[in-house]
């Protein structure tokens, strides 16, 4: 068995589910690197229709997690999680290839 390429924890999964169905689409959230962000890559996140032909799938509790291949190769390892603290709440990406991140948690360089 070899080890997934991206994991969407169950928090986040739940809040996926939640968020589709209020906008009444599809429990699939893609990930996606941009260029950009204080430490020069950032995440972003969208609710998608359907995976793309060549997108790493990942699935937890039925909602999956889509991520392109050029995304893949940034975030290879990389777990997806939904946090709630006294800051707010959002997704979070734990990622194992950032060398260094910012304060805001959604930018990254590698």
């Amino acid at each position: 068995m070899t080890e997934p390429q991206i994991i969407l924890t169950p928090s986040a999964a739940r809040r996926v589910a939640w968020i589709a169905e209020r906008q009444a689409k599809p429990a699939i959230l893609r990930l996606a690197v941009d260029g950009g962000g204080c430490a020069g890559f950032t995440y972003k996140f969208e609710l998608a229709s359907a995976p793309e032909a060549d997108d790493q799938v990942a699935e937890t509790d039925g909602v999956r997690l889509v991520v392109d291949p050029m995304s893949l190769e940034l975030v290879r390892g990389s777990a997806v999680d939904f946090v709630e603290d006294l800051g707010g709440a959002a997704f979070k990406v734990t990622n194992p290839n950032a060398q260094s991140g910012c304060g805001c948690g959604s930018s990254f360089s590698v």
